[in-house]
């Protein structure tokens, strides 16, 4: 799942100062700034009015759009997008579900239920209503005013609103890759499942390819094939990359012993993953947790 402060990085985007700090988080941007994405969750919230041609993925959905498209994403649903004119036009917003504290439950809103549609075909006149709300994100974004989080989320509503009016766009379907997206999210949802780890007496169940591909009744050199295709990345490095997220977590943020840790993700000897995390990061979870912690 990328973080916001992923996101920024991503972009080449200087990280603002309060992201951590404030309440909620809010930001907009013209897709220029925007790169190719991948097939993933992101831990916010994001609106897009993509313009040009465009085919878009998200659970094991797959939509195209021709010329104009309203997008909605959270943080249950991966998705991508890709451009098929090379064009690069149109804008996001993004923002947390703190941004909405007391001030209406973002996720009370059918658009974020997982089971319904994320992506709206617009018409011009619409596109144009749309655009000019970008727009007046962009010049209150970055005003002294004492209360434009207020007119930011009555836009972002507004959005929102506008796409509930619509008809969603038509699911095209393309079966066989569909069917691999579908076994990447399964996937990802089982391995999320685990986490976080809010006890040193919770286990890790998951722990290797062959628990996953038994949960989800394939082999695990499918499963392995599958997620290569799809991430590019095996089910032992996607396993791993989240395994080490948390060890990176408890280690800065518990004070549980290393053997606690190790136990809670899975190891039966602390050794193991003493082992494992010096592999990853060339340094001891003890190492770690001492730099961290000044």
């Amino acid at each position: 799942m990328e973080t916001l402060e992923a996101f920024y990085k991503r972009i080449c985007h200087p990280l603002p100062a309060n992201v951590e700090k404030e309440l909620g988080h809010f930001n907009v941007f013209t897709r220029q700034a925007c790169i190719d994405i991948p097939y993933s969750r992101k831990n916010y919230f994001k609106i897009t009015l993509l313009k040009g041609k465009h085919k878009v993925h998200y659970a094991d959905k797959t939509v195209q759009s021709e010329h104009f498209a309203l997008m909605f994403s959270d943080p249950l649903v991966p998705y991508s997008w890709e451009s098929l004119d090379g064009k690069k036009e149109g804008y996001f917003c993004i923002f947390t579900e703190a941004f909405f504290y007391n001030y209406g439950a973002i996720r009370s809103y059918p658009i974020y239920k997982p089971e319904h549609p994320k992506l709206f075909l617009l018409g011009e006149e619409t596109a144009q209503k749309v655009e000019a709300l970008y727009e007046k994100m962009l010049a209150e974004i970055s005003s002294n005013y004492a209360y434009k989080d207020d007119l930011l989320r009555n836009w972002t509503l507004e959005l929102i609103h506008i796409a509930l009016k619509m008809e969603p766009a038509i699911i095209t379907v393309d079966a066989q890759s569909d069917k691999k997206r579908k076994i990447d999210s399964l996937f990802n949802e089982l391995l999320e499942r685990q986490f976080p780890i809010t006890s040193p007496y919770e286990r890790l169940v998951l722990k290797n390819p062959s628990d996953f591909a038994r949960l989800l009744n394939i082999h695990p050199n499918h499963l392995n094939r599958t997620l290569k295709e799809v991430s590019e990345k095996t089910t032992t490095q996607r396993i791993a990359e989240r395994v080490l997220e948390e060890a990176k977590i408890l280690l800065k943020h518990s004070s549980w012993s290393i053997s606690d840790i190790a136990f809670a993700l899975g190891y039966e000897e602390s050794a193991h993953f003493i082992h494992f995390f010096k592999k990853k990061l060339n340094q001891t979870p003890q190492i770690y947790r001492q730099t961290q912690n000044i």
